[in-house]
């Protein structure tokens, strides 16, 4: 492979200017569109030696056959083309996203002469208000039953407006008290657009105001012994109320801010983008994207942010918007959303407070949304054949593995090693089937791999053994005297031999397995193994990974595989830990059960226990002095050196976790 490539451009060509760039194929067609703000110093980044680029990005530039810029005025201008160009040539190694269209909105019709209130999923209404999304259908009609009690505007068709108003007669919503425009003859067009204008006001989040109107009007109307009037007041407070319970308040009540939680791996994110208004949730939009090329955290919300508001009304833009990472042309962005807005916007990282939480339950939304993305894609039969196909083979073997076996080795700094077993069937996991390793003495992580497998291997030939007496006796018969003696056995420890094993690592992983199948006898077993850094899948005795397409059904099960394991082995390592901590507990005389169960109650957790002094101790009822000390030193000679490391110590024992790839 050539280690430059042809169309690279001579140097002192490109200018050191911003810009926005295109890589092109040999076809013309646009494959990557990006922005920088010194051309010549992003380009030269791709320009590197091949074998130091990131494989997706070595496989752009490959593919790539010319590359072109287009020099702009400022960083702001940047932005604007890059979003512009995105839009209109759809690059396939951009970020993909796909977005949760089915989600429903309620709409204003604001550029009709008496606007109404709508439940669609079309968002190119003209001059139509949206608010929303909204998770559930029924949540947005439940809420406009709610709304148009207070504020009574029109939820007829355009045909029945139309028909009402030629003829004079009310439409049959309003003759029913369902609707409440100049179509049913109670209102006039300017009237109707004044409580439509409340509505919006409301919805946008003015919530205290028509609270404290109705209020006062009640009031008004009990004082002057205008019951009637006092109840219809009553009952618009009380819809009020039943609205505002759906989006409670969770910051202050000026507040209107975009809160965006990222959650992401090498090659997906999903995006939680809450919409607070007047301090109230008013919508969630799910997004989830395939990223093709190797970009940051900062690179992947400057491109969420472009793409959420680069056709949006100056409206949708709120004062504050809220991100897990700043990226680098921050002031660039507020500036560029000042500008769509018509005011000052701030662009910030949430730090503490209510806002900080707010957008840690956004982030755990997103890591939600991810897995099950991630779970639904594995899941699905088709997806399912496809991945075991295209595993088939990239491995290059004689079957699809119907039955894969994945193992993931961890330890707590050298100490306390454990191992997974994780089953997938048909590409589906068989959690019965799962088993874990204690591993008693290691020189390092291949050498537990070895260990583990060779322990799990062995049982193939015993169980094989048994299954094919058990076979010959059926063959038999129970009455022949000759027919082979079976002993009564529980459930095996292993169901049958798989047709894949998966190894968490690279090549050193992969090379440790290898030996196992070759000591133990079973080189008929396939063997792969992944390596987090890159997403690369390698082959026993391969000097280069595989490298999957980022789309790839066989790479994402591979990855659910993976995961999986690790997820199991960590589970079982800090089970193994607080029995350990019980059983050193237990060691101190005068405490039984009842006291170590409330102690690990008391501080939530073993590392926090392990840190606590003999007089924090104390405070748990029934535990004095001499037992509190006794206890503090049984822990400090649990913790002593050998047993872990001194930033495990420093940290606390359940703080520290390494899983060596």
């Amino acid at each position: 492979m050539a280690n430059a490539l042809p169309y690279k451009p001579k140097p002192g060509e490109i200018p050191t200017q911003p810009g926005v760039y295109r890589f092109r194929d040999a076809d013309g067609r646009v494959l990557y569109v990006g922005k920088a703000k010194n051309l010549r110093a992003r380009l030269s980044n791709y320009f590197a030696p091949l074998h130091t680029l990131h494989e997706r990005t070595r496989r752009m530039v490959l593919t790539a056959a010319s590359v072109e810029w287009t020099v702009v005025a400022s960083d702001v201008e940047s932005l604007q083309l890059e979003y512009m160009w995105i839009q209109e040539y759809s690059p396939p190694f951009n970020v993909r996203y796909k977005d949760d269209k089915s989600y429903p909105y309620m709409a204003i019709t604001l550029g009709d002469e008496a606007p109404r209130v709508i439940v669609t999923r079309n968002r190119r209404i003209p001059g139509a208000r949206y608010f929303g999304p909204y998770p559930k259908i029924w949540a947005v009609h439940d809420t406009i039953d709610l709304m148009i009690k207070v504020f009574p505007i029109r939820t007829c068709s355009d045909a029945s407006y139309k028909k009402a108003m030629a003829t004079g007669r009310p439409c049959f919503p309003g003759q029913i008290g369902r609707c409440g425009g100049p179509c049913s003859m109670k209102v006039t067009i300017e009237e109707h657009r004044a409580i439509v204008d409340d509505f919006v006001a409301f919805m946008a989040g003015g919530d205290a105001r028509f609270s404290r109107e109705l209020t006062a009007r009640m009031r008004e109307a009990s004082a002057a012994m205008d019951y009637e009037a006092a109840a219809r007041y009553r009952d618009r407070l009380q819809a009020i109320d039943a609205v505002l319970s759906r989006s409670s308040l969770v910051l202050a009540d000026d507040t209107d801010a975009d809160l965006f939680g990222i959650a992401e791996d090498e090659l997906s994110a999903a995006v939680q983008h809450f919409v607070v208004r007047g301090g109230r949730v008013r919508g969630v939009r799910a997004t989830t994207i395939d990223k093709e090329l190797d970009i940051s955290g900062a690179d992947l919300v400057d491109q969420v942010l472009q793409r959420t508001y680069g056709a949006a009304s100056p409206s949708e833009i709120p004062r504050q918007v809220l991100v897990p990472t700043l990226p680098d042309d921050a002031l660039e962005l507020e500036q560029w959303l000042q500008e769509r807005r018509g005011k000052r916007v701030s662009l910030q990282v949430a730090q503490r407070g209510r806002k900080a939480d707010l957008l840690r339950t956004a982030t755990i939304n997103a890591q939600q949304a991810l897995l099950l993305h991630k779970t639904r894609r594995t899941s699905d039969y088709t997806s399912r054949t496809k991945a075991l196909t295209d595993l088939q083979l990239a491995l290059g073997m004689d079957e699809a593995p119907l039955r894969i076996e994945c193992y993931d080795v961890s330890h707590l700094s050298g100490t306390n090693v454990v191992a997974s077993m994780v089953v997938f069937e048909d590409g589906l996991p068989r959690k019965d089937q799962y088993r874990s390793f204690s591993v008693p003495e290691t020189t390092d992580d291949t050498d537990s791999l070895y260990q583990v497998l060779m322990r799990r291997l062995a049982h193939i030939d015993r169980d094989d053994a048994v299954t094919e007496a058990e076979a010959a006796a059926r063959a038999l018969g129970e009455s022949d005297d000759e027919a082979p003696v079976v002993t009564e056995r529980k459930r095996p420890r292993f169901a049958y031999r798989p047709q894949l094993l998966v190894v968490d690592g690279g090549a050193p992983q992969v090379s440790a397995a290898a030996r196992a199948l070759q000591d133990s006898g079973h080189t008929e077993i396939a063997l792969c193994g992944i390596a987090k850094r890159l997403e690369e899948i390698w082959l026993p005795g391969d000097e280069y990974p595989v490298i999957l397409p980022r789309t790839s059904e066989a790479l994402y099960l591979l990855q659910r595989l993976r995961d999986e394991a690790h997820r199991f082995a960590i589970t079982h390592q800090r089970t193994r830990r607080g029995r350990d901590i019980t059983t050193v507990l237990a060691e101190v005389p005068g405490l039984g059960d009842a006291r170590i169960k409330a102690l690990l109650k008391h501080f939530g957790s073993v590392a926090a226990l392990s840190r606590a002094s003999a007089a924090e101790i104390t405070e748990l009822p029934g535990i004095g002095p001499k037992l509190a000390a006794a206890i503090e030193e049984r822990l400090a000679k649990r913790a002593a050196p050998g047993r872990a490391s001194a930033p495990a110590r420093a940290a606390g024992f359940d703080t520290v976790e390494t899983v060596n790839r």
